[in-house]
């Protein structure tokens, strides 16, 4: 365990490393409120602060417009039992999968619902025939006869299996068939049955080789991660992943420390593409975020912001480096796992993004829910990290500290889009990033989806 800078270089997510230059942890937790007084709103859109966004306020409107706002949707998105996805067993339940979806095509698949036009429950349309059928076949409606499965009425079981498709594909769960949903369900069967076979390989190649008896696996087509013990999955937390732009990439490497209270080391691309925008319509913003502009590199010398003109700076020359604290973009912990593409996970600000079901919103890194769970399982086995709790009191005490692990843990980052569960339930996601080789597998996005906040973030 060592108070040293880790990091450093220029990572696609931007190197992390402990230690405040002189300011007190102590002094800059105590000072929320001071943090709460001079954070910045999202650009253009919003005049509440950054924490009235995150942490909320009654004087202050969300960004989520008057049109779009709606009961918080309760996810349960995370997979149900203990069986990994980078197991024998997983890829038996996706052959069994494959064999149903075999017999659905040889049947001759499912219909096609005409239009894109919203159908929801209490409508009388012929699409809703249509719909039935298309919900039969896949397993998710029950046939009842009597001439039930052709009527036109959007009914109550209609409602519950579009539930449990909308469940199943990873969509909101709205119980109407809205655009997003009408896309899913338009994917023909033969295409699902590709789908299954290419995810089945993917599955099949993390079997490659020794299986370890304590891994961590992000499945960034799901947005969830698993903590494997003992061939069990001890632990699973949500996850928000890259943009389709700025993809999570597939990765197999050693977690070998723990950062608390990290810097965040802004790489070139952010600042390029992100950072200097801002600065140009919001030249207080690095202010209001902690930020320091620093010369040539990292542990360069700081360089005053209000001499440098935003629209034309060159990031080679000019770094970023933003101090730990509750507001860092890192959050309060950096999981260290070096690999060469220079994404890593770690705890975030932006908690109420884990709320929704797509959560595609980082530049390549992955944020983790709950991270100081993982964290707690991870150092488990390292001196004085047996008992519950160190953790929260690492952040408690307020001082940097970085935890080199005598026992490293390997961590996969992998794209799953379609596998099975041991009750039989066949789960696919949207492609969010295209991997799966045909378009139609992305989907569409749910338009009334709430946008994320305009934030700069690893």
């Amino acid at each position: 365990m060592k108070n040293n800078d880790f990091g450093g270089g220029d990572e696609r997510c931007g190197g992390a490393g402990a230690g405040l230059g002189g300011v007190s942890r102590r002094a800059l937790l105590l000072g929320a409120g001071a943090l709460m007084a001079s954070t910045a709103p999202v650009l253009g859109q919003n005049p509440c602060s950054w924490t009235d966004q995150i942490f909320g306020s009654p004087n202050c409107k969300t960004i989520v417009s008057e049109k779009r706002e709606r009961p918080v949707e309760v996810l349960n998105d995370l997979r149900p039992d203990a069986t990994p996805w980078r197991s024998d067993t997983m890829v038996e339940q996706i052959d069994g999968a494959i064999r149903q979806y075999t017999q659905i095509v040889q049947r001759g698949g499912w219909p096609a619902i005409p239009g894109t036009r919203m159908l929801r429950p209490g409508d009388d349309d012929e699409r809703v025939s249509v719909l039935r059928k298309r919900l039969i076949a896949s397993g998710d409606l029950q046939p009842r006869g009597g001439g039930s499965d052709t009527s036109y009425s959007f009914d109550d079981a209609v409602e519950t299996a579009v539930k449990r498709f909308q469940e199943r594909h990873g969509l909101r769960v709205t119980g109407r068939a809205d655009q997003p949903t009408i896309a899913q369900l338009n994917i023909s069967a033969p295409a699902r049955l590709e789908q299954l076979k290419l995810n089945q390989r993917r599955v099949r190649e993390l079997l490659q080789g020794r299986i370890e008896d304590r891994y961590v696996l992000v499945n960034a087509a799901a947005f969830q991660l698993e903590a494997v013990e003992g061939y069990e999955v001890r632990q699973r937390h949500r996850v928000i992943a890259g943009k389709p732009d700025r993809q999570t990439p597939t990765v197999k490497a050693t977690i070998r420390a723990l950062n608390f209270f990290p810097y965040w080391r802004v790489p070139d691309s952010v600042a390029t593409l992100d950072l200097f925008p801002r600065l140009v319509k919001e030249p207080d913003y690095l202010q209001k975020e902690y930020i320091r502009v620093l010369a040539n590199n990292f542990n360069g010398a700081e360089i005053d912001p209000t001499n440098i003109d935003w629209r034309s700076a060159d990031a080679t020359k000019i770094k970023f480096r933003q101090d730990p604290g509750p507001h860092n973009a890192l959050g309060l912990v950096r999981i260290d796992m070096p690999n060469e593409h220079g994404v890593y996970m770690h705890d975030t600000p932006m908690k109420p993004l884990f709320n929704q079901r797509g959560r595609a919103f980082s530049a390549g890194c992955v944020r983790v829910q709950d991270v100081f769970k993982l964290v707690e399982w991870i150092a488990r086995q390292e001196v004085g990290w047996d008992q519950p709790g160190r953790p929260d009191a690492v952040v408690a005490g307020g001082q940097a500290l970085d935890v080199v692990l005598t026992r490293p843990v390997p961590v996969y980052f992998t794209y799953i889009t379609a596998w099975a569960e041991a009750d039989g339930r066949i789960e696919f996601r949207p492609d969010v990033y295209g991997r799966d080789g045909a378009k139609d597998l992305a989907g569409e996005r749910d338009p009334d989806a709430p946008p994320p906040p305009q934030t700069l973030t690893p």
